[in-house]
């Protein structure tokens, strides 16, 4: 049975959401209530996702690295101002995202232009389904797996900044919509077209792809 269709298993996916999001408030509140080695459990707990993020959102190490150094800073010297723990998660991903923004602006590996949605998603071809899902194990899906991980992060380096950081927020970081809007200070339906216009062309990007041995 798909995982995706089953409610049992929906139901713990969204328990480990909020575990994990209980946990990252956690973290969060305890360096900003100054808590000994605090900053630590946040580097532990954060470190990776952030560095990852900037990966994702610049392309190249030297940038991711300066994202998570810049993250690091601005949460060290501005959490302790913030009052309101319910917009914890919220601010760390806005600093997160404004690092990313602001070191694409800067880099020496910045491309020379940003290809538009409108040519990775062109308003007069007809939608794709999408890639094939295997549910069976084995080292042959096991392969395509990791060929499907690799083509999407390949299709996500071409789509255009402003839409890649929606879908990174909402479909891997897991935040709500209206945590990615104020996150993103942008409106709810703004955050909505972002993402459903992300998901088309990723999906559009990947529908080619079938395990071997099977086709279309």
């Amino acid at each position: 049975m798909d995982e995706s269709r089953n409610p049992q298993s929906l139901a713990m996916s969204a328990e480990r959401r909020i575990a994990r999001r209980q946990e990252d408030e956690a973290v969060l509140r305890a360096v900003r209530d100054g808590e000994p080695r605090a900053f630590d459990r946040f580097v532990e707990r954060f470190g990776q996702r952030i560095y990852s993020f900037g990966m994702r959102m610049c392309n190249q190490q030297e940038d991711a690295e300066d994202v998570f150094q810049d993250t690091l800073i601005a949460v060290y010297r501005k959490l302790s101002t913030l009052r309101d723990a319910g917009a914890l998660t919220t601010w760390l991903y806005r600093i997160v995202s404004n690092a990313c923004m602001s070191r694409r602006r800067r880099s020496k590996f910045a491309p020379a232009r940003e290809l538009s949605l409108e040519e990775l998603l062109p308003g007069s071809e007809p939608l794709e389904e999408g890639p094939v899902m295997p549910e069976e194990a084995g080292p042959v899906h096991e392969v395509y797996r990791r060929e499907l991980s690799e083509k999407l992060e390949a299709a996500l380096r071409d789509l255009p900044p402003d839409y890649r950081v929606v879908w990174m927020m909402r479909d891997v970081e897991e935040l709500s919509t209206q945590e990615t809007a104020e996150a993103l200070q942008i409106s709810v339906p703004n955050v909505k077209m972002r993402l459903h216009r992300a998901r088309l062309a990723l999906r559009k990007s990947l529908a080619h792809l079938r395990p071997q041995g099977e086709h279309a």
